[in-house]
C-alpha cells in the first residue's frame, strides 16, 4: 500500500491535470508497487476534491473494461468504476468543446440504466438489477485520459476515475424487461460512416446487466449503495473512438433508440 501521503499528492496531480488540460506521466511509472485498492483511494480523494473546490455533485457511477479485449490490454480479469458528476452531463443540443475541456478524447457508445430503487449488494442478483432499473437510454461516455499518451495499466485509469470525461443521454427511453439486453444490436458511426458495431454480450461476455451487477456488489462490500435516480453507465460495447473538433457520432441501439454527440 503506498503511503497516505503519496496517494494525496497523487491525487493532488491528477485534479490540477483535469483542470488544467495537463498529462502526466503513468502513475505506474513512478510507483511501481501502487495496487488497485491504491488507485480507488486515490481516485476518492480526487472526487471528494471535485466536490468540496467545484461544487460538483454525484450523480451515478461508471463502469469500465467490461469487454475482454479492453481487459487483455491492460492484464485485467475484471472491470472498474468511476463517479459521474453534474459537471460531466452534455446535452443533445450542445456541442462538446474538446479544445477548451478534454485533453486526448475518445467515445464509446453505451447502454444507460437510469435506477429507480436503491441496489446495494453484496446478493445483487440480475432479476434485482432490473427490478431496481426505471429505463434503459442510447448513451455516449466521451473518455479522456490525463495519462500521457494513453500509456495506462489497470491502476492508472481506476485513479483517474477511470479515464471519464463527460457522457451524454439520448432522449429515446425503453423497459430494459421488454428487451433482451445480451443480444441487442449497437450501430455506431463517425461523420456518417459506420465505424463499429457491437451486441450485449461484449459486456463481461455476458450482457449490460451483468455490469450492473457487478459494479452493485463491488460496492457493496464497502457499504456504498447505488441509488434511485443516479445514472449507471454499463460499459461499451465497441472499440473506443478518437475523435476531434468537427466530429460527430451517432449510436443506435435496437429496441432503444439513437442518439447524436458532435465536438468543436
Amino acid at each position: 500500500m503506498l503511503p497516505a501521503e503519496q496517494i494525496q499528492t497523487f491525487a493532488d496531480e491528477l485534479y490540477h491535470a483535469l483542470r488544467h488540460q495537463e498529462m502526466l506521466d503513468p502513475l505506474t511509472s513512478r510507483a511501481p508497487d501502487i495496487t488497485i485498492e491504491d488507485a480507488y483511494a486515490i481516485s476518492s480523494s480526487l472526487l471528494q476534491k471535485r466536490i468540496e473546490l467545484d461544487g460538483e455533485k454525484v450523480i451515478g457511477k461508471k463502469i469500465g473494461v467490461t469487454s475482454k479485449a479492453v481487459q487483455n490490454m491492460l492484464g485485467v480479469g475484471q472491470p472498474d468504476f468511476g463517479y459521474l458528476t453534474d459537471a460531466m452531463v452534455v446535452d443533445e443540443s450542445e456541442s462538446l468543446s474538446l479544445t477548451t475541456k478534454m485533453i486526448q478524447p475518445r467515445a464509446e457508445g453505451e447502454i444507460a440504466f437510469v435506477l429507480k430503487h436503491d441496489l446495494i449488494g453484496p446478493g445483487v442478483t440480475a432479476s434485482d438489477v432490473l427490478r431496481a432499473t426505471d429505463f434503459v437510454v442510447p448513451c455516449f461516455e466521451i473518455v479522456d485520459s490525463r495519462i500521457r499518451d494513453w500509456k495506462i495499466k489497470i491502476q492508472d485509469t481506476v485513479a483517474d476515475n477511470a479515464s471519464c470525461g463527460y457522457f451524454l443521454l439520448g432522449a429515446q427511453a425503453a423497459d430494459p424487461r421488454k428487451l433482451d439486453l445480451s443480444t441487442v444490436g449497437m450501430v455506431v458511426e463517425l461523420n456518417g460512416q459506420v465505424v463499429s458495431t457491437g451486441a450485449g454480450a461484449a459486456a463481461l461476455g455476458s450482457s449490460p446487466i451483468s455490469c450492473v451487477v457487478w459494479l452493485a456488489n463491488t460496492l457493496g462490500k464497502f457499504g456504498v449503495p447505488l441509488k434511485a435516480g443516479e445514472v449507471i453507465l454499463s460499459g461499451s460495447l465497441v472499440p473506443l473512438q478518437p475523435v476531434k473538433a468537427g466530429d460527430y457520432m451517432s449510436v443506435s441501439i435496437g429496441g432503444i433508440g439513437r442518439t447524436v454527440v458532435r465536438f468543436s
